[in-house]
C-alpha cells in the first residue's frame, strides 16, 4: 500500500521543517515544503498530495485561506489548517472554504496524526458519496401521472408507485427513497421533493424526512414508526402541526 502524501504549506522555515519530520516519524510521505499560497497551488497540481497542511498566515497575496479553497475547487484535495490564530474573525473565515480540520499551534504528534487520518476518512466518505450519487442520478416527475414517479437508475428509468413509496430521507445533496423491498438513491433535494409529494398523500415530518401517510403504523412522539421494517422516524417539533392536521383522528 503507498504512503499517503501531504503537502506543507508553512512560511515559517523552522516550523515546517519540524511538520516535515513529524510527518514522517508518522509514516507519511512529504515530497515538498512550500512558504506561499501561490507555490501551495502550483505544488498540489504538480504532486497531487493525499492532503494538504495549510497554514493560515502566509506571505505574498494569497493568503492561506484563499489557497486552500483554490485547491478545495480545483483539485478536490482536502485540507487541514495549521495556525496560531484561533480568533473569531480568522475561524469564520475559515470555515467558508470547507477545512477538514483546524490544529492550534503548537501541537502534538498524536493529534496531528488524528486530524490527518479523520481528514482523510472524511473524504474519501464522501468520495464515495458522490459517486453513488452520480450513479443513481435522478428522479423523473411526470405531471401526467398520478400515481407514480420515474426514477433514472444505470442509464435507465424506473417505475416507482408512490404506494410503495414509505419514506423519503435526505442526506446532503441527494435523497433516499425508502420503498417496499427496495430503494434508490437520487440527486435531489427535500424542497424538490416536498413540492412534487406533499398532494398525494405524504408529509414532511422532519427537514430529512418525508413519509407517507397510510405507510405509518404509530405514533409515539417524537417519534413515527413506520410499517414492516418499523424504523423510527423523529417529528420535528415545526412538522408537528403539519402531521397532525393531515392526520384522521377517531
Amino acid at each position: 500500500m503507498s504512503k499517503i502524501t501531504i503537502l506543507v504549506v508553512e512560511d515559517e522555515s523552522i516550523v515546517a521543517k519540524d511538520i516535515q519530520n513529524s510527518l514522517r516519524k508518522l509514516g507519511y510521505n512529504v515530497p515538498v515544503a512550500v512558504s506561499s499560497g501561490e507555490e501551495a497551488i502550483v505544488a498540489a497540481d504538480e504532486n497531487k498530495p493525499d492532503l494538504v497542511l495549510m497554514d493560515i498566515m502566509l506571505k505574498g497575496e494569497l493568503s492561506g485561506i484563499e489557497a486552500a479553497d483554490q485547491i478545495r475547487q480545483r483539485f478536490d484535495i482536502p485540507v487541514i489548517y495549521l495556525t496560531a490564530y484561533a480568533d473569531e474573525s480568522t475561524l469564520a473565515k475559515a470555515k467558508i472554504t470547507e477545512p477538514y480540520g483546524y490544529i492550534i499551534k503548537p501541537f502534538k504528534e498524536i493529534d496531528l496524526h488524528t486530524s490527518i487520518e479523520m481528514a482523510l476518512y472524511k473524504h474519501s466518505k464522501e468520495k464515495e458519496v458522490r459517486k453513488e450519487r452520480d450513479l443513481f442520478s435522478s428522479i423523473v416527475f411526470d405531471k401526467n401521472a398520478t400515481d407514480c414517479v420515474f426514477v433514472r437508475s444505470n442509464s435507465r428509468l424506473v417505475k416507482v408507485k408512490l404506494s410503495d413509496i414509505m419514506y423519503v430521507e435526505a442526506l446532503k445533496d441527494y435523497v433516499i427513497i425508502y420503498c417496499v423491498g427496495a430503494k434508490y438513491t437520487v440527486h435531489s433535494t427535500m424542497k424538490d421533493m416536498q413540492a412534487n409529494l406533499m398532494d398525494k398523500e405524504f408529509v414532511r415530518v422532519h427537514r430529512s424526512y418525508i413519509v407517507r401517510l397510510d405507510k405509518i403504523a404509530a405514533i409515539d412522539y417524537p417519534n413515527i414508526v413506520m410499517e414492516d421494517d418499523k424504523k423510527l422516524i423523529p417529528v420535528g417539533g415545526s412538522y408537528k402541526d403539519d402531521l397532525n392536521n393531515r392526520l384522521k383522528f377517531v
